[in-house]
């Protein structure tokens, strides 16, 4: 016997306890941490793997898209493993396939293993983000469902704010492989526990029986190609490009037909009958845009404090600490309120403070740090908490369990898509704007006016042992790096403006929601 197993056999399996349960619902919730921080944790260190695996700059960026297509396309289809394996059988089976990718992503010498191994990695430890979410609402009962809302909300925030920071500091106080290796220890540990203290439900091999090949096919062309469109456009100039041309063509058919199975076959991939909950349906909503916010304000600020204001990772994590901090101070807040009111002015509230505190960047200068972020960062730390927990209530909060593990799945992938639409959007936005502000400011700086001669003499005058031609070519070199500054300033803002206006929206749409029902006696609670 393996010591593994031997470990396992000596710890009672599956307690009835309270006690029990909050052990391997724990274990759970660090499962959900590693997968959600793993998609963050590699892309400020991309760089450092480019050199170790001698891949070139167009190549690596597969390391981190491979993960995102495998892991889009395991969400959705973990429902489906949950009910024919049950959750204890397929999170241990997700756990340790992701540490043990792990294990291979650290050791890997070329980029071919890698790019494997990260998909691996992806699609198998994709299944531990909805199975959380789900388990939550099938172990507790309604009157401590609150709590365990606030812990999973805290952890499906935190992990993308910290991911790129915590990183960047892995990378340069170690090296790169220590962006896999940290996972070793705590995946084991995550594996005894939920094989041990987790039995919440009974597999049913029943499902094997009429399996929808074609359902599932059609589910991994449309959000494969689905995720390669969004990753890959603004790099490759969105349809200018013949692969992307032939990927969103993939993805239409693949829909269609992942669509047409999913509503017409006895036993689809997906169900997607929790979409007639409108609650469900407005909360997938809400899941998207918040998606949005997230995974886009974690791209902009560190692209602007790197960029503009030229910080290493670490001083960029010492700027957004300040939002992990926030989330962490405001969870109990948002607990209490999740407990106590109708979650959705708490969620109106939340959207309202984060469109604020985009709002007050739309005030940005090349000159902002920590002091001028400080502010909006409080604001977007405590927002995010506000929002995302009454969003969990109202999403999943009054489904019947026998529907729990699909919508989770597909609860979970709107957050997802919603990081992958709106940084596609935002790079794009940033693209064109900047564009048009360099084309704009250009008109206002015309050698021809007297005022912009006079700034180039005072610059050419400062190198005055150059000739006139090398004094006069500096000096306009130098003016126009400052209009591609302010260029790009320019177009960070109105990106903000633009995430302010999405923000105001979202509040206002919450009225489309309907409040919560309490659910019937000894519904969602534990055994």
């Amino acid at each position: 016997m393996s010591a593994t197993a031997a470990t396992m056999a000596q710890i009672p399996a599956a307690p009835a306890t309270q006690k029990g349960r909050m052990i391997g619902y724990f274990a759970m919730v660090i499962g959900m941490f590693m997968a959600i921080l793993d998609i963050q944790i590699v892309s400020s260190s991309l760089a450092e793997i480019q050199a170790g695996l001698s891949a070139s700059a167009d190549e690596i960026s597969w390391v981190q898209t491979s993960y995102l297509i495998a892991e889009v396309i395991m969400i959705p289809f973990s429902g489906y493993l949950s009910r024919l394996l049950s959750t204890r059988v397929l999170f241990t089976i997700s756990a340790a396939s992701f540490t043990l990718a792990s294990l291979g992503c650290a050791m890997a010498t070329n980029l071919e293993t890698m790019i494997v191994l990260r998909a691996l990695q992806g699609f198998l430890g994709g299944a531990m983000i909805p199975t959380v979410f789900a388990s939550t609402y099938m172990m507790f009962p309604r009157e401590k469902m609150a709590g365990a809302t606030v812990i999973i909300g805290l952890v499906a925030t935190l992990a993308p704010t910290i991911g790129p920071t915590f990183g960047g500091y892995l990378t340069q106080l170690f090296s790169w492989h220590w962006l896999f290796l940290i996972n070793i220890v705590p995946g084991i540990i995550v594996c005894l526990l939920v094989w041990n203290f987790i039995d919440i439900d009974k597999p049913n091999y029943a499902l094997l029986k009429g399996f929808d090949y074609i359902g599932l096919g059609a589910l991994a062309v449309f959000l494969g190609s689905l995720e390669y469109v969004l990753e890959e456009g603004t790099r490759n100039d969105w349809f200018a490009d013949a692969a992307i041309r032939n990927f969103a063509v993939a993805c239409g058919i693949g829909a269609v037909l992942f669509f047409w199975r999913s509503l017409t076959y006895a036993n689809p991939i997906v169900d997607l009958k929790a979409f007639r909950n409108r609650n469900f349906a407005t909360g997938c909503l809400f899941s998207l845009t918040i998606g949005i916010g997230l995974y886009g304000l974690v791209y902009l600020l560190p692209l602007y404090l790197g960029r503009v204001r030229g910080l290493n990772s670490l001083q960029i994590g010492e700027v957004m600490f300040v939002t992990g901090l926030a989330q962490f101070m405001s969870a109990p807040m948002a607990g209490i309120l999740a407990r106590k009111v109708d979650p959705r002015p708490v969620l109106a509230f939340g959207f309202a403070l984060l469109g604020a505190s985009t709002w007050i960047m739309t005030g940005l200068t090349g000159d902002w740090q920590f002091d001028e972020l400080l502010l909006p960062q409080i604001m977007r730390g405590a927002a995010l908490m506000f929002c995302i927990v009454p969003i969990n209530v109202i999403a999943l909060g009054t489904l019947p369990q026998d529907e729990l593990k699909n919508a989770s799945g597909l609860y979970n992938l709107t957050r997802n898509l919603g990081g992958a639409f709106g940084l596609a959007a935002i790079n794009t936005i940033m693209t064109e704007r900047t564009n048009f502000h360099w084309n704009r400011l250009v008109d206002f700086v015309n050698p021809g006016r007297v005022e912009v001669q006079q700034y180039i003499d005072s610059i050419a005058n400062m190198f005055g042992d150059r000739t006139a031609a090398d004094q006069t070519a500096f000096a306009m070199k130098m003016l126009g790096n400052k209009v591609q500054a302010q260029a790009y300033i320019m177009s960070f803002i109105d990106v903000f403006v633009i995430l302010s206006v999405l923000f105001f929206v979202a509040a206002i749409a919450v009225v489309f929601a309907q409040r919560p029902k309490p659910a019937p006696a000894g519904a969602g609670g534990g055994h």
